[in-house]
């Protein structure tokens, strides 16, 4: 059975993205910084095929916002907040995988070995969930390869220092957990050098990866990047 990866992202144009991150270094700059963003995942989850099948996970549910992310089928988040909608794309994904990954797109150092040792625990029992650890104590990457209920999405408060531990000590205690490398996910402006700084260790940086970083030095910077 083949492993599933979500990408969940916003569409420009269609629903406000990265505000936390606009509010300092301006919207146009944020947008740059999704696009660039969202291009290094996907080019990671190229890397990692064809034992991981990409999707854009969408927010929107118009036609028109499904059409701006080509490459990879997309499906829709759902309605709800972000522990209804993560509950609505494992479920639809799990109907057509053994198993689903869901990360978002503001991880750009992420690597295709990751993805690959998180699909390949997976499919070993007795591990039923992999966790990707954030340094702001949330998660960068969630998997399982069993359904989770709804009221156990709906129990976790997000955006927390301790939203990765409350889900893991929700979550049934039949399956093993692996824990992934931690990662930053950028959330505001002051997470940009730390995530800079992880894609410059790594040792085999895909194009778009090389491309986010060099924005991302100008941006830093100071200089027009626009």
């Amino acid at each position: 059975m083949t492993t599933a990866l979500a990408i969940f992202v916003k569409t420009p144009g269609h629903s406000p993205l990265k505000t936390r991150l606009a509010t300092v270094i301006g919207e146009d700059a944020a947008l740059t910084f999704h696009r660039l963003a969202s291009a290094a995942v996907a080019g990671v989850a190229r890397a990692a095929q064809p034992l991981i099948t990409p999707y854009w996970a969408v927010a929107e549910a118009d036609d028109a916002a499904h059409a701006a992310w080509p490459d990879f089928p997309t499906i829709w988040q759902g309605e709800g907040g972000l522990g209804t909608r993560m509950h609505h794309v494992l479920e639809t994904l799990l109907s057509r995988h053994g198993s689903v990954l869901l990360v978002g797109a503001d991880v750009p150092q992420l690597t295709s070995g990751q993805l690959t040792r998180a699909a390949q625990a997976l499919a070993e029992p007795p591990v039923a969930f992999v966790f990707g650890p954030s340094t702001d104590g949330g998660f960068w990457l969630f998997g399982s390869n069993t359904p989770v209920q709804l009221a156990i999405w709906q129990s976790v408060r997000y955006s927390q220092g301790d939203t990765c531990l409350a889900l893991r000590r929700a979550l049934p205690g039949t399956g093993r957990i692996l824990e992934l490398p931690v990662l930053t996910d950028v959330d505001n402006a002051d997470d940009l050098p730390r995530v800079l700084g992880a894609l410059g260790r790594l040792p085999e940086a895909l194009p778009a990866q090389c491309a986010l970083a060099e924005w991302m030095k100008l941006q830093l910077a100071g200089s027009p990047t626009a």
